[in-house]
């Protein structure tokens, strides 16, 4: 049986509103790269970082992840401090990822 403490905590964490990080293309970012980079922010397996990159690549955005504020704002300052790709001599910085509400 559950306290009113944690009902109460419990249904602020229900009503929290969500976030989506979307990781944003550019063409100074190998596929590797990605796939790297989601593997080393989220943990992501290769073919799920690797598909992600497809939808990036195509689409020129995805969706990456879909959590709380803190969570995502968190994650989007790890993938902005992951660093260049030292693959593309041009390539001066991260990837950019921007915070949009969920619908």
């Amino acid at each position: 049986m559950q306290t009113e403490t944690q009902k109460r905590t419990s249904t602020q964490a229900a009503l929290e509103p969500l976030y989506h990080l979307v990781l944003l293309d550019d063409n100074d970012h190998t596929y590797q790269y990605v796939v790297e980079l989601l593997a080393h922010v989220f943990g992501y397996a290769p073919a799920k970082a690797f598909a992600l990159a497809c939808v990036v690549d195509g689409e020129g955005r995805a969706i990456v992840e879909t959590a709380g504020k803190e969570r995502v704002l968190t994650h989007q300052q790890r993938i902005h401090g992951y660093g260049a790709d030292p693959r593309i001599p041009r390539c001066a910085g991260s990837m950019s990822a921007i915070i949009e509400e969920a619908a």
